[in-house]
């Protein structure tokens, strides 16, 4: 009977790693989907136009594959060692018509897909002149700055998507190997906006000390946003 039950606390907890690594790479890829959708559509609410009036793209395709790189590869990855929750031999058995990514799930995900969005939208939007907040820098800087918050925005996305509703606080620090692959992701970005030769590579720009502390307040708008979401979760299921 033991061996039974470590079985089963064992299988819930690949479950729930499952689910982990698809609710951080689906909210954090829609989340880029939606800044280059809404910053299309939404080109000259932001001032995100060239100087002949053109459209300019929020993101460049290089800027996509190095997120796609550093944010959905280690990370992801490290959250598969997570260590078996609290609470996994408490809940009751999962019915066998439930779907691995259920609907509250899916809302979830564009919800904070949509944070993410906003928030490297709105930041471009600080730098760029005109638009809903005027700017005074140019577009390689605010592109580099919205690029950066999207980078930041996945990182503090990983704490998020360990639980639906668990606060990302809760056992902060039980795995190792996530803050290695988030130190290791954070480095690779500082690296791309200030050694030359990447910025030719990927079209960015060196930040100020000041720039920084602003993408990363605005990268963590989705760790607040989920805790919060996480709270009224919570009060509604009691």
């Amino acid at each position: 009977f033991a061996t039974i039950v470590e079985a089963v606390r064992e299988g819930r907890n690949i479950v729930d790693n499952i689910r982990k690594f698809l609710r951080y790479l689906l909210s954090s890829n829609m989340g880029e989907v939606l800044t280059v959708f809404l910053g299309v559509v939404g080109a000259s609410v932001i001032g995100l136009s060239s100087g002949t009036g053109a459209v300019v793209l929020p993101l460049l395709a290089t800027q996509i594959l190095w997120l796609n790189l550093i944010t959905d590869s280690w990370p992801a990855l490290a959250m598969g060692m997570d260590p078996v929750t609290d609470d996994v031999m408490a809940r009751k058995p999962r019915p066998l018509t439930e779907r691995v990514i259920d609907a509250r799930m899916w809302r979830g995900i564009l919800e904070i897909g949509l944070v993410v969005a906003l928030s490297a939208l709105l930041t471009m939007d600080m730098y760029l002149p005109g638009g809903l907040i005027e700017g005074q820098s140019d577009l390689p800087t605010a592109r580099t700055a919205g690029f950066t918050v999207l980078v930041f925005a996945h990182l503090f996305n990983c704490f998020n998507a360990r639980s639906e509703t668990t606060s990302a606080f809760h056992q902060l620090f039980v795995n190792p190997w996530l803050w290695g692959a988030l130190a290791l992701s954070a480095a690779l970005q500082v690296a791309v906006v200030h050694v030359p030769l990447l910025n030719i590579a990927f079209g960015t720009t060196p930040l100020s000390i000041y720039q920084w502390m602003v993408c990363v307040a605005m990268g963590s708008n989705v760790l607040w946003y989920s805790e919060l979401r996480k709270l009224v979760l919570r009060r509604w299921s009691r």
